[in-house]
């Protein structure tokens, strides 16, 4: 009577090692590929917050960094300089004797000609002792905030805001149906903040190392 032949079993070390060979005999050739792609794959891989776009091509600014640079400086001016002529009557848009540290009202002279759709709004908070320190205080906060380079996304969400509110006080608009400054404007805030432009020519990436800023992200 014939014995059954059982089937010969592979042990299972020589599993192991099968499946280990291949990735033993990568080509020289790939593995060469793959150490020169490791530091372009690292910097794909990094999350938003720690590469910005201003610095994930290269892992510096650019010509594009500073640009962009410079237009955080720009946008901050327009802010601080509206804060310091509106506080002390520099004779820009606010004479001497209407300057908010000689008893001027920021808010009166500006929203109380509103007209248009909004009208009524605005002319309700003119003069208010809140409407004046919440305006100055914005214009001050967001100014230093972007020359500075510091709190980008608090600058560019509360800056827009602040733009947006000053579009529907200047409605109906003279030269364009709906688009002007102000909205342009917001919309290089959200630029800005996006960017991570703060990091150039910026105390940005100080300012994110902080242990506060560090574990509550939206500070950046």
């Amino acid at each position: 009577m014939a014995h059954a032949v059982k089937p010969v079993v592979p042990a299972r070390h020589n599993d192991k090692l099968a499946t280990q060979e291949p990735a033993a005999q990568k080509p020289a050739a790939q593995k060469r590929d793959e150490k020169v792609l490791a530091p372009i794959a690292g910097i794909r891989k990094a999350e938003p917050d720690t590469v910005p776009a201003v610095e994930q091509a290269t892992g510096r600014p650019g010509a594009l960094g500073y640009v962009l640079a410079a237009l955080r400086f720009a946008l901050g001016w327009t802010f601080l300089w509206a804060f310091l002529d509106k506080t002390f009557g520099f004779g820009y848009a606010t004479p001497a004797e209407r300057a908010w540290v000689n008893g001027g009202s920021p808010t009166t002279g500006y929203l109380s000609n509103v007209e248009g759709p909004f009208g009524g709004f605005f002319s309700g908070m003119a003069g208010h002792a809140w409407a004046d320190w919440l305006f100055m205080i914005g214009l001050l906060g967001i100014g230093l905030a972007l020359i500075l380079g510091i709190g980008m996304r608090i600058a560019a969400v509360t800056g827009a805001l602040l733009l947006v509110f000053m579009w529907m006080a200047a409605l109906p608009l003279a030269n364009n149906p709906f688009m002007d400054n102000h909205l342009t404007e917001a919309l290089m805030l959200g630029v800005l903040a996006l960017a991570g432009t703060g990091r150039v020519v910026g105390f940005g990436k100080v300012w994110e190392r902080l242990p506060l800023v560090r574990k509550n992200r939206w500070l950046v």
